[in-house]
């Protein structure tokens, strides 16, 4: 009966402990990289912005809000927030965007296709 106690005790305490569920962790980072596709020039670039921080790009001004980074333990994966405004039509996207997902929140303007690569 004594060793009943002591399992039922040490099953009490496994559980209390363990995690019920895996929690999403995320590490904040400082910079996103993104690549910009000018389609009317035909070229494409790869830029590094920094979150918090106005950039302007030919005719766009982009503003990265976070940039994120999956667990490292977790299967790799980015996100961010960003904010993008064109000189001639203002607002033209506002979202947030995942590096191993691009076609599910992107960026498509007439001139411009926007995704993300990672954060730095």
């Amino acid at each position: 009966m004594v060793g009943m106690r002591k399992l039922c005790f040490c099953l009490c305490v496994l559980l209390s402990v363990a995690p019920l569920g895996s929690a999403n962790a995320y590490i904040d980072k400082q910079t996103a990289v993104v690549t910009v596709m000018d389609k009317t020039a035909g070229k494409v670039q790869t830029l590094a912005l920094p979150v918090g921080t106005n950039v302007e790009h030919e005719k766009l001004n982009m503003l990265v809000r976070s940039c994120k980074q999956t667990d490292p333990f977790d299967a790799q994966d980015f996100f961010m927030f960003i904010e993008v405004n064109k000189s001639d039509e203002g607002k033209i996207f506002s979202g947030w965007m995942s590096a191993n997902e691009p076609g599910d929140n992107p960026l498509q303007n007439a001139d411009y296709d926007l995704w993300l690569v990672k954060c730095e």
